[in-house]
């Protein structure tokens, strides 16, 4: 598969402190990959060196093989699709003057912009003042703005914050739409299980260190994250499974007729049979550990509050 952009070995400081520590990291065409990670685990600097904002202390970035922070890099720059965070656009604009005002900038053509407007959802308020518009509004018209000029490479922070259960399914719905058109899309995001059956790979930073990359299964094979089996028994005869079970089940919830085990892979197996052979179970359902539980495997739960993945 074709590289589109990469990080290789780029450690960025800030003073006394380390943001990035020689991370390694390719994004590939027609690929989505979700970057994860505690506020401060170096996410927002690799985007802004992908942006070319800033340069790297060691290492290099590439953009279809090109420095995006170069002086001859314009044309690359208006090839990246970028929704930040926290949008903050001027009220006094109508959504219809401010991406004419962003395709401007990109030398893009201003007649696509009502049809970008249509695809998320806000073409009857184009002609409204941005300090109308709801931070929903507000975050789609941010995801509109990414999208002109079609960009190849699409770096999306926190995507879908503001928005309800169905527009979040509509922005992955135009994730999937854009992977399958070829396009690369990185989204930088705190809601791994939402994001995990939407992309194609996860990079886990911790402390501006890229702890591990890969698709799902590849995590799981890299990390012995516990497998979750949950048992539903007959009334009153948890005591009696619990008293079956290998020593390396570990019982997590319980009540008269259910329990909720977690087990190392290497005892799955052995905690079937004796599963199995008990008797009381009348059903059961295992399931292998999600990003959110492979995420809290490799860094554990949030250093400070209000802090999350």
């Amino acid at each position: 598969m074709t590289v589109v952009a990469e990080w290789s070995a780029v450690t960025k400081r800030y003073g006394a402190v380390t943001a990035l520590d020689r991370v390694s990291l390719p994004l590939m065409a027609g690929e989505a990959t979700a970057l994860v990670g505690h506020n401060g685990a170096g996410k927002t600097t690799l985007i802004k060196l992908l942006l070319g904002l800033i340069r790297p202390d060691e290492g290099s970035v590439r953009v279809g093989g090109t420095d995006p922070a170069g002086l001859s890099a314009v044309q690359v720059r208006r090839t990246i699709g970028f929704l930040p965070e926290s949008v903050a656009f001027h009220g006094a604009m109508t959504g219809r003057e401010l991406m004419a005002f962003y395709a401007r900038l990109k030398g893009a053509p201003i007649r696509r912009n009502a049809e970008l407007l249509e695809r998320v959802g806000i073409a009857h308020a184009a002609h409204r003042r941005l300090a109308t518009y709801s931070k929903g509004m507000r975050q789609r018209l941010g995801i509109a703005q990414a999208l002109i000029g079609e960009p190849r490479l699409l770096l999306f922070d926190e995507p879908t914050s503001g928005l309800d259960p169905a527009s979040r399914r509509d922005v992955y719905e135009m994730v999937d739409r854009l992977r399958r058109s070829g396009a690369t899309v990185l989204i930088s995001t705190h809601a791994l299980d939402e994001v995990q059956q939407r992309v194609d790979r996860a990079a886990i930073m911790h402390g501006g260190r890229l702890l591990a990359a890969g698709t799902l299964s590849e995590l799981r094979h890299g990390v012995t994250a516990e497998v979750r089996i949950r048992l539903q028994v007959r009334t009153c005869s948890t005591a009696a499974v619990l008293a079956r079970l290998p020593p390396q089940a570990r019982c997590t919830e319980r009540s008269s007729t259910e329990l909720t085990l977690l087990v190392a892979p290497q005892a799955k197996m052995a905690t079937l049979r004796a599963i199995a052979q008990a008797g009381e179970v009348e059903d059961l359902d295992v399931t292998a550990p999600g990003l959110q539980e492979l995420y809290n495997h490799l860094v554990g739960p949030a250093q400070e509050e209000g802090e999350a993945p």
